[in-house]
């Protein structure tokens, strides 16, 4: 939709916010996992490591390093989140990330509102305009991969489920043949494609891009 100075805004519609309850941080999961750091090494190392869980953070998300630095967990993202996409850790990816925001794409992917970037309080999450310029040029949070194995549309059996849930259609995604997905270096990891496909297990996902 053109604003009539050449800026297209994003194309999906942002739905009414449906804030869930502010997570606080977990004093007690983290001492109790600082501890258990403490008594072994390899204990520690998977702390420091994480899970190897596959998440996104939040759009917008500065690099990991510097995001564990500067948010406070405050749980301001999660509130104002209209699609209730963002979840907190809890001891599961590690002491450092306790309480700090995720995105499981196969779970529910993000909608590129650009809400959470708004209210963060100490910029972990950037600001970003709600504009497609904006989006592409900011938004980092991983790149699609599809797996042609697994792809119906690769096996002959017309679906571009993917391509129709992506919010920037023909720009991040594009359809070929029998609307086999081809992703462009344009995607910017909303997971909305993986959150769509009716493979079991998903023939799309996201590469998480955390810097």
């Amino acid at each position: 939709m053109s604003e009539g100075n050449g800026t297209e805004k994003i194309l999906l519609p942002v739905p009414q916010d449906h804030s869930p309850s502010m997570r606080r941080r977990t004093f007690v999961q983290a001492l109790a996992l600082a501890a258990a750091s403490a008594a072994t090494p390899e204990a520690g190392r998977a702390a420091r490591n994480g899970s190897g869980l596959r998440y996104l953070r939040p759009p917008g998300a500065l690099p990991e390093e510097d995001f564990l630095q500067l948010c406070i967990h405050c749980g301001q993202c999660g509130e104002v989140c209209p699609n209730r996409t963002i979840k907190y850790f809890s001891t599961e990816n590690g002491y450092a990330s306790i309480d700090t925001p995720y995105i499981i794409p196969r779970e529910k992917g993000c909608i590129l509102c650009m809400k959470c970037g708004d209210v963060c309080p100490t910029g972990a999450i950037q600001f970003i305009e709600y504009e497609v310029e904006a989006i592409l040029d900011e938004v980092d949070m991983g790149t699609a991969w599809v797996d042609e194995q697994l792809c119906l549309s690769f096996q002959g059996k017309t679906c571009g489920v993917c391509y129709r849930a992506c919010p920037l259609q023909d720009v991040a995604i594009k359809v070929g043949r029998l609307e086999q997905p081809h992703v462009t270096d344009e995607c910017v990891g909303c997971g909305l494609c993986e959150r769509s496909c009716i493979q079991m297990p998903q023939a799309i996902r996201i590469i998480p891009n955390r810097g």
